[in-house]
């Protein structure tokens, strides 16, 4: 049986480039349903209250890019052996 806590602990495919890849992706995929939701929302809700639910969705996206950057990049700090005691 396969754990799921074993496939967590894999890198993303193609390292550091595959995951700006996937920042780039997330945040387009915010945006693009940002100006969804700000173009359905265009005859019943007034203009600031557009703009809010739009900055909302973004700062959403920009907590998650920075989330999955935390996650994603780790640290490039290998760790260092320990002295054998005697």
């Amino acid at each position: 049986m396969i754990s799921t806590l074993l496939l967590l602990d894999m890198g993303v495919p193609g390292g550091t480039v595959g995951v700006a890849a996937v920042f780039v992706g997330f945040f387009l995929v915010a945006l693009a349903v940002a100006y969804i939701v700000f173009r359905l929302l265009r005859k019943t809700v007034k203009m600031a209250f557009r703009l809010a639910i739009v900055a909302v969705i973004l700062a959403v996206a920009v907590v998650g890019i920075a989330s999955l950057f935390y996650i994603g990049i780790g640290t490039a700090e290998k760790p260092r052996p320990t002295r054998p005691q005697r």
